[in-house]
């Protein structure tokens, strides 16, 4: 889990929340396994969880490249 320090301590989980781009699951950076594309991930925001990750085979579904863990 990430740890909240300084001013950001009583905030939200904004910076460090993605969701799956497939099932729309809430991934919080640090607590759950996230994986990126490395080619298309930076233009089209693809997160993907970690079951979504195992039902693609490790594979991209826009670009069929390997997928990254953050």
């Amino acid at each position: 889990m990430v740890k909240l320090l300084g001013n950001n301590a009583c905030g939200h989980l904004g910076w460090v929340t993605r969701y799956c781009s497939i099932c729309s699951r809430k991934l919080v950076i640090g607590s759950n396994a996230i994986y990126t594309c490395p080619k298309c991930g930076h233009t089209l925001n693809a997160y993907f969880c970690l079951a979504d990750y195992n039902r693609l085979h490790g594979r991209c579904p826009y670009c069929k490249s390997e997928l990254v863990p953050i």
